[in-house]
């Protein structure tokens, strides 16, 4: 093998080529966020030339979109699917998020790119859609009068619990979950009122 047909650290061009940049763009958004992240510094990190990286990806545009497409699809299964938790308790527990924790890669995106026609902001889109629906759905299990209400006083109590983290640096999260309960409780409240 020649000097030409290896990558910039000597690896073999195109293999894992499009994971490592994948992997690098993961780890620089979220540390840096996109539009600090320039495509050199990705191919430096991803250990692959520009070139490679643009056969992979035809744009920046295309990669943060499919940086964005690849986090977990199933919203909130980690907290949401525990069968030993009644639902509300699943609700609340939606909340236990340690305040190291990355600011939501969805939010971060929206913000940065200002262009609502942008790939990765209806992947944003779709995916804070997604949780608000999640959520209601688990109301709806825990007797929720207006579940998809509280699907959605949710969804914006966890975003903005995490922003304001981010922002402030400090955990805005326990009080966030003590709103949610109030609003939990007085949800289940009306629905047992409503059945007397």
């Amino acid at each position: 093998m020649t000097e030409l047909e290896k990558g910039p650290t000597g690896r073999r061009r195109g293999r894992g080529a499009r994971e490592r940049i994948l992997s690098a763009s993961q780890r620089l958004f979220r540390e840096q966020g996109i539009n600090r992240t320039g495509m050199e510094q990705l191919c430096a990190a991803a250990e692959v030339s520009k070139r490679t990286a643009y056969q992979h990806f035809s744009s920046k545009d295309e990669l943060v979109a499919e940086y964005l497409r690849r986090f977990d699809p199933t919203v909130l299964s980690g907290v949401l699917d525990h069968a030993d938790l009644t639902p509300r308790e699943r609700l609340l527990a939606a909340f236990e998020i340690p305040p190291t924790t990355p600011l939501c890669p969805y939010i971060a995106a929206a913000v940065e790119l200002h262009d609502p026609q942008h790939p990765a902001s209806q992947y944003a889109r779709d995916y804070k859609k997604a949780v608000a629906a999640r959520l209601a759905d688990t109301a709806r299990e825990a007797g929720a009068a207006d579940p998809e209400r509280l699907g959605e006083q949710l969804a914006l109590l966890l975003d903005g619990a995490a922003t304001r983290t981010r922002v402030l640096d400090a955990d805005a999260f326990p009080t966030a979950a003590a709103i949610a309960a109030v609003l939990i409780d007085n949800a289940i409240a009306a629905t047992d009122s409503d059945e007397h």
